[in-house]
């Protein structure tokens, strides 16, 4: 079941089950959130992204997968997309061979995203989060 932690204002957060549908209903919410916005011009790489992350998420970690949204106060600025889990330990980024099935998810988001990185969970809480800045067109 998800959890809507907040969707007004300039965030929106989200807490998602360690099961297959969360990816599915994560990107549904990505999406409707940011039509709300009308930040429709990111959308489709924003959702890509955190599929990509909430994918992960599942496949390594066990336990609650929070997504955030954080909107820039300036049109032309940049939105901030952070996904968080339990597992304290970063992601790695590799190399992926032509023939291999996975690991190119952190590759799409350091491509494709302004600036992104890690960091230890939110104060009190285990885990990580992994977070993505996307410019806005403008």
């Amino acid at each position: 079941m998800i959890g809507v932690i907040d969707t007004e204002g300039d965030c929106a957060e989200w807490a998602f089950p360690a099961d297959p549908g969360a990816v599915r209903t994560a990107r549904t919410a990505v999406r409707k959130q940011l039509a709300d916005w009308g930040l429709t011009s990111v959308a489709d790489i924003t959702v890509l992204l955190v599929s990509e992350l909430v994918t992960n998420s599942l496949r390594h970690a066990s336990g609650p997968i929070g997504v955030r949204l954080v909107r820039p106060v300036d049109p032309d600025g940049t939105l901030l997309v952070e996904v968080s889990d339990p597992l304290p330990d970063p992601p790695l980024e590799r190399v992926a061979a032509l023939d291999d099935e996975g690991g190119r998810g952190l590759q799409l988001v350091s491509r494709s995203s302004r600036r992104w990185g890690t960091r230890p969970g939110r104060t009190g809480r285990t885990g990580k989060t992994v977070w993505f800045e996307l410019a806005l067109p403008g």
